[in-house]
């Protein structure tokens, strides 16, 4: 017969192991600071990014609401969702610090 103590004993561990373990939040949406860094420095170069979207998704319309609502630039709300999403997915910047000062 197995030893119940043993199993609940078990069992606690690991459930405190993994109270302990950090909890998924909305952290993911959070822009990276060194992507923060890069579109505070009003020296950072700019390029176009031009790409066919779908329109059912509205996503100009909703960009202009943003940008009307907070103040931030269009241009800014592009690159901080790409780049939240792109680094979710694995796929950091190559960022040094020389890059993001630029003289």
């Amino acid at each position: 017969m197995p030893d119940h103590s043993l199993y609940a004993r078990r069992l606690r561990e690991i459930a405190d192991a993994l109270d302990a373990e950090p909890q998924q939040t909305d952290d993911v949406l959070m822009p990276h600071p060194d992507t923060l860094d890069v579109i505070s420095n009003r020296h950072t170069k700019r390029g176009q990014f031009n790409h066919a979207i779908p329109e059912a998704l509205q996503l100009q319309r909703r960009i202009r609401r943003y940008n009307a609502d907070t103040g931030v630039p269009h241009g800014d709300i592009v690159a901080l969702a790409l780049d939240t999403w792109l680094r979710a997915k694995g796929y950091p910047p190559d960022l040094t610090p020389r890059e993001t000062d630029v003289s």
